[in-house]
This record gives C-alpha cells, structure tokens and sequence, in this order.
C-alpha cells in the first residue's frame, strides 16, 4: 500500500519514472491509472479529441522480409501479390482529395522488385498534382530496406525524401525494440537501435514523426515499459515526435499463434500508462483500426487524445482481421466522438487544429 501511494504521488508531483516504477503501474486498479493519465490528458487538452480527414495508401504487398506477426504481406509464391503503378496510386489520391482528405498515408511492403523510383516518384508525382496534400509515408522499416537495397546512407535517402515530397513520417516499423523479441517476430528486419538513428536523423532535419509499439503478442509487460522509455529518450534529445501509438496485435491470418489475447483491460491500461510516461511526446493516439473504435473511444478517458481519422480504405490491419477495410464517413466519426462526451477536433498532420465541432 505505501508503495502504491508512493507512485501515486510521484505522479501527481509530475516527477518521471524509471522502468520498475513503469512496471509497477500496472498492478493499479484500472480506474486509479484512468484517473491519474486522464488529469494529465485534460490538463493538455480539455476534453477534445483529434482526428484528421486521410486516406491509408498501400501501394505494394510483395515483401522480402517475413514478419510472423504480418497476415499483409505476400511473399513467395503468393498468388495475391500486387504493386500498384503510378497512375492508380495517383488515381487514389485524387479521390482521396476529392473527398476531403488532407493528408495520404503511404505505407508499403518491402518489395525487392519495384525499385527505388518506384516508391519516391509516387510522393514526387502526388506532390506535384497536390502541393497542399501532406504526404506522410516510409516507415524506419522501408527507409532502412531502400537504404540498403539501393547502397545509400541513411542520411541519403532521408534526403531524397525529403527531395521527393515525403512531409512527416509515420511511426510503423518499431513493433518491439527488445531485441529477442524482435529476432522471433521479425528477424532480419530493421533493428531498434537502427530505427531510433532513422528517427533521429529525420528529426535533425527540422522533420516531424510518430512512434508505435505493437503490443499484445508474445513481448511482457516489461518489453513495453523499456520500449516507451527509449522513445522517452530519444524525445528529450530530438523533441520530433508528434504522438505515441500503441497497436493492438491482430491475431488472425499470420504465423505467431498467439493463444492469450489483451483483455481490454490490459489495453486500456497500457493507453494510460503510456501518457503517464511519455511526459514529453504530446498526443497518444488510440488508432481505432486496431483497438476498434468502441475501445479507442474509450481510451479517451485514459489518457489517449486523438483517434487518428477517417483512412477511407486501410489493408495492413483489415488483413489481420481489423474492422477497418472501408474506413469511417466523417460524420460519423464526429457523432461518435460527440456521444462519448468529447469535443471533435479536425487537425492537419502535424496537429494544427482546423476544425472544432462544438
């Protein structure tokens, strides 16, 4: 009891905490550790919750590496390989503009075949039909396979981004950072300490980005407090990143076999316990493609403040099994952020708010 009042205090003293105190946060009840991270979400920002207008693109499913937790991408002799050519890629995101959205969000495979005009011409190409249209696209992951598939420094082809139109990145690709974990779910795919220098040096550049942790699988309680503490880190020295997303693992159609899935509890947990620890990343984004929106909307009020937004077509999660295939019109979305009690607020990508629906 006294130490649990001892954290308690630490936390309503605004004083950080170290890896066992992480630890230790989950055995609160649920209700004390919603309490303690939604006075530290209210006191940021009220009672409203972001979202942004976007479309998810995913161009290309062929991938080199083999993640057992992805049921995304086709390899080997998968008979439902796709790439998409320039022209249908361009044909999206003018739809997408069509339909409101502000920002594409451009996540690939790894294809070993496309090549690296493949991937850059299509921001180029977008950005010059749509200069307006923020184009946040490459994970650490792509950025590290195209570094090494084309013989460039990570400093070159962070550069060529840029050169091509890319505008922020986003934060897949980090799934776990210890490194055992990641030798069993997704060996010989870019390491921790090599995603963290890829954000780094993203953000030397003046750049913004986000950070994920897929959790839910075989990593502990533990793996998720040292991975939040690295980006913690990483934030003090660079301050780039724009919000922290946990991921819920989807189970179906992959090859990890997870038999114990999150109970919504432990999910709603985490949520909170990541707001409490990341004191200096400013949103934590409750991404309702993997939680469901009924839990994203309920991870409002434990210490998560934006949901993401409406993606219009999204095939990484739906893979797995996510009910997000077909994304959300956006007046559902708002009428769903009303009737939770929170005040919908449309944001651009780097979270200037546009729009407030009152």
């Amino acid at each position: 009891m006294h130490e649990r009042n001892e954290l308690i205090a630490k936390i309503d003293a605004g004083e950080r905490l170290g890896q066992k105190e992480g630890e230790a946060l989950y055995e609160l009840d649920l209700l004390t550790l919603g309490r303690l991270a939604s006075r530290i979400r209210e006191a940021k920002y009220g009672r409203k919750s972001y979202f942004n207008v976007n479309r998810h693109i995913n161009p290309t499913n062929v991938c080199k590496d083999i993640c057992k937790f992805c049921a995304y991408s086709a390899s080997r002799k998968n008979p439902n390989q796709y790439t998409l050519s320039h022209e249908e890629i361009l044909a999206i995101a003018e739809e997408a503009v069509t339909k409101g959205a502000r920002e594409v969000h451009i996540v690939s495979a790894h294809n070993p075949d496309a090549g690296l005009d493949w991937y850059l011409g299509a921001f180029r190409k977008i950005k010059e039909a749509h200069p307006a249209l923020h184009v946040k696209a490459l994970t650490a992951a792509e950025v590290n396979f195209l570094a090494e598939s084309n013989g460039l420094s990570y400093d070159e082809m962070i550069d060529l981004m840029i050169d091509s139109g890319v505008d922020s990145m986003p934060g897949g690709g980090a799934e776990i950072f210890d490194e055992k974990v990641r030798d069993y779910i997704c060996k010989g795919k870019v390491s921790s300490e090599q995603w963290l220098q890829i954000h780094r040096k993203w953000h030397e550049r003046g750049r913004q980005s986000n950070a994920t942790m897929l959790f839910g699988h075989v990593e502990s309680r533990a793996h998720r407090i040292d991975h939040m503490l690295r980006l913690r880190e990483l934030q003090d020295e660079t301050g780039g990143f724009n919000a922290f997303i946990p991921l819920v693992y989807q189970r179906e159609n992959n090859f990890l076999r997870v038999e114990e899935f999150p109970t919504a509890q432990e999910i709603l947990k985490t949520y909170a316990i990541a707001r409490i620890l990341l004191d200096n990343i400013p949103h934590l984004k409750a991404y309702w493609a993997t939680s469901t929106i009924g839990l994203a909307l309920l991870a409002q009020e434990f210490g998560a403040d934006d949901l993401d937004g409406t993606i219009q077509k999204e095939s990484i999660q739906s893979a797995a099994g996510a009910a997000s295939a077909r994304g959300m019109e956006l007046d559902e979305f708002v009428s769903l952020i009303k009737n939770s009690g929170f005040i919908p607020v449309e944001r651009d990508s780097l979270y200037n708010e546009l729009v407030v629906y009152e």
